[in-house]
């Protein structure tokens, strides 16, 4: 009866479709966990055995686990989760991947002589590209990876981190842990040669959450704009890698590190550099570019993990923040907000809204929460207001950020490609997991940066999923942002990175 019930409460749980994937890891281990109670209950109390035999054999079983749990302990260790919360066990004796790089490569100073940098049109230089919506422009990839695969161009260790690129000029620059020392650094795109670093003394790490800084850089008018996970706000040269200032979000605003370490890109906008504080009140914080002098603070909810968006909404423009249990629009120059949209609290929000014409904008979070699409508009006053058009379950954006075309919606659910029709939020399709990876647009295609390390891609139809090409990068987790510079693929994850020539249609 005890492996009848457990049978039959597994096969429920992963028969539900809207269950995610999350939920079903955790709820399978709780009924091993129940299973073995009940047996070890049933074994003392039912089995209607002699109590001696009881007694030894009840005896023995708790001896056994003890020991099998101490001699676990001794030799390994849990060093960190997937995107679907099961566990990454290494032995214990394996070092963390930020003193495996401190003690195997050297950084690079400040320079004295600054890179030569000539921004080209296919920078990519913030989090998730030109404006921050997934989509670049470039030359028409090829999609037979079998007669003319990717070249690989180089690859080398890097510290851990979530960060992705940035990329201008040639120029590539993210965020590394290396030992006790959070490093802004820059690589050449080319060679992949470390050009200049830029270090903190900070350490973020946890069990659950991983190691080292979680945002992207983000270049802009020869400055590199980065945040540290734990609250560090740097603005380095692009050129030298020299220090023009910096500031402690987390201090200044007296507010706490989230569980997850913070995660806001930096968004900068006219004379301004915004991100989230941390893990309380307030929901932004705006410094001047050039100095660092704090300009506004706004928001009455708690900040999230997701990055501010910049956009134009019922002829509008304003700073859009996913909060802890809202959506909130903000005034650039002030902070005043100018509307406002309850979330669900209590789970992290990552994802970044996706533009849709006619004043439409979409959110989307994972752990079983789902997508809502609402409508921006003004009265006769000014007032904005937004209005929900539809929500469904059927996409929640863990990790990844979605992308919109030709009216429909693509992107991750719960680690499954999924399409919607962007005017009724209908599920055309879901098929093929990639896990809590990435994707970025260019012309017609998706390049999908998945969690197992592999890079493919997918021609986005309403039809069905269309799965093109698929090339293995990397054999460990990979939740990193990938940057997308023209032909060049720069790709990374906690261990390494690597830059990759996509072959085009005009051979370039």
């Amino acid at each position: 009866m005890i492996f009848l019930l457990a049978a039959v409460s597994l096969a429920v749980m992963w028969a539900n479709p809207d269950m995610q994937r999350q939920d079903k890891h955790l709820g399978t281990a709780g009924v091993g966990l129940l299973t073995g109670f009940l047996l070890f209950a049933w074994f003392m109390l039912l089995s209607r055995l002699p109590w001696r035999v009881r007694l030894l054999g009840g005896g023995a079983m708790l001896v056994a686990m003890v020991l099998a749990g101490v001699a676990f302990r001794r030799v390994f260790q849990v060093r960190g989760f997937t995107g679907d919360f099961l566990p990454i066990i290494e032995r214990r004796s394996t070092p963390r991947d930020s003193e495996r790089i401190a003690s195997a490569t050297s950084l690079p100073p400040t320079v004295a002589t600054p890179v030569q940098i000539q921004p080209t049109a296919d920078d990519f230089p913030q989090f998730m590209g030109p404006n921050r919506n997934c989509v670049v422009t470039g030359p028409k990839l090829a999609t037979d990876w079998t007669a003319n695969p990717p070249e690989e161009l180089w690859r080398q260790p890097v510290g851990p981190a979530w960060s992705g690129f940035a990329i201008v000029g040639g120029v590539a620059v993210t965020q590394e842990q290396r030992g006790g020392e959070e490093v802004v650094i820059a690589y050449d795109l080319a060679t992949g040669r470390a050009l200049w670093s830029h270090v903190d003394r900070a350490h973020y790490v946890t069990p659950i959450a991983g190691e080292g800084p979680r945002a992207t850089p983000t270049i802009q008018g020869g400055k590199v704009f980065t945040l540290g996970a734990t609250g560090k706000l740097n603005c380095l040269e692009l050129a030298t890698g020299k220090a023009v200032w910096s500031a402690n979000v987390v201090t200044q605003h007296k507010n706490r590190v989230p569980e997850w370490g913070l995660a806001s890109s930096p968004l900068v906008v006219s004379n301004l550099v915004i991100v989230h504080p941390g893990k309380d009140k307030p929901a932004l914080v705006a410094h001047h570019r050039d100095t660092g002098e704090l300009v506004w603070t706004a928001g009455a909810d708690a900040s999230s993990y997701g990055s501010p968006f910049s956009a134009t909404l019922a002829g509008v423009e304003q700073i859009l923040s996913f909060n802890n249990a809202s959506i909130s629009a903000h005034a650039p120059a002030t902070g005043e907000v100018l509307w406002t949209h309850p979330w669900n609290a209590n789970q992290p929000k990552v994802a970044l809204p996706v533009l849709l014409p006619d004043d439409r904008v979409l959110f989307s979070s994972g752990y079983g929460v789902g997508a809502e699409l609402l409508h921006v508009t003004r009265d006769d006053s000014g007032k904005l207001s937004a209005r929900q058009l539809w929500k469904t379950l059927k996409l929640k954006a863990k990790f990844t950020n979605l992308i919109h075309k030709d009216g429909h919606i693509y992107g991750l659910d719960d680690g499954i490609m999924v399409c919607l029709e962007a005017a009724s939020g209908q599920q055309k399709w879901k098929d093929g997991r990639y896990g809590h990876g990435q994707i970025v647009l260019t012309g017609n295609l998706l390049v999908v940066m998945a969690e197992t390390g592999d890079v493919a891609l997918v021609e986005p139809a309403p039809d069905q999923l269309r799965e093109l090409a698929r090339i293995k990068v990397f054999t460990d987790k990979t939740w990193n942002p990938p940057a997308l510079s023209g032909d060049r693929l720069l790709v990374r994850n906690h261990k390494e990175a690597a830059c990759y020539r996509l072959p085009t249609v005009s051979g370039r």
